[in-house]
């Protein structure tokens, strides 16, 4: 009996687990370890305006998690088109209840594409072009593997600002005054 050609997939899903919990990725923390110890205050700050908060970020992952199930599921329809299913409407501040939950989708999101994966049982499903794309499973799944690394690092960099100017650091000025970006310059002089 001939084996069924899977390293591929095999490899594809051990880089999905490995981003998302493993203890020992090459970038760095996974995603589960640098959203470990954000509170639901932190995950509702943004720190200059017109940009994503953690909880955003949390949710845009979740949803394309959910876009590449949903394909692999054979649904040709389903697409992310508005800001609101790519980041969410969420409230300006998040409690203890909705942080946990955005938590939780985001690893119930996580089992379901393993899940979809493991029931594949060839590399050739990775050549098939996702359904409304012009690209391959291959390059989706690489995608969302890409995508974690990304975000995390966003995550890691707000996690810093925000501890940063909650620690009353004087060298940045609110997410009110010119997005937050700014120094005093007599610190430098």
């Amino acid at each position: 009996m001939e084996q069924p050609n899977n390293d591929e997939l095999l490899r594809i899903i051990d880089l999905l687990n490995t981003t998302y919990e493993g203890e020992e990725a090459w970038h760095g923390p996974s995603l589960a370890e640098v959203m470990r110890d954000v509170t639901p205050d932190m995950a509702s700050l943004r720190i200059a305006p017109n940009t994503h908060s953690i909880a955003e970020l949390l949710f845009h992952m979740t949803s394309w998690r959910i876009f590449c199930v949903k394909k692999m599921q054979g649904d040709g329809e389903f697409d992310i088109l508005t800001p609101e299913k790519n980041f969410g409407q969420l409230p300006d501040k998040i409690d203890d209840f909705e942080w946990e939950a955005l938590q939780m989708e985001l690893s119930l999101s996580q089992e379901e594409l393993i899940n979809e994966l493991d029931k594949r049982d060839e590399d050739e499903f990775l050549e098939e072009i996702v359904p409304g794309r012009d690209y391959t499973y291959y390059d989706l799944l690489h995608g969302i593997i890409n995508h974690d690394i990304y975000h995390a690092g966003q995550v890691m960099i707000l996690k810093k600002a925000l501890t940063f100017k909650a620690a009353g650091a004087g060298r940045f000025r609110d997410a009110d005054d010119d997005f937050g970006s700014s120094y005093d310059r007599e610190d430098y002089y």
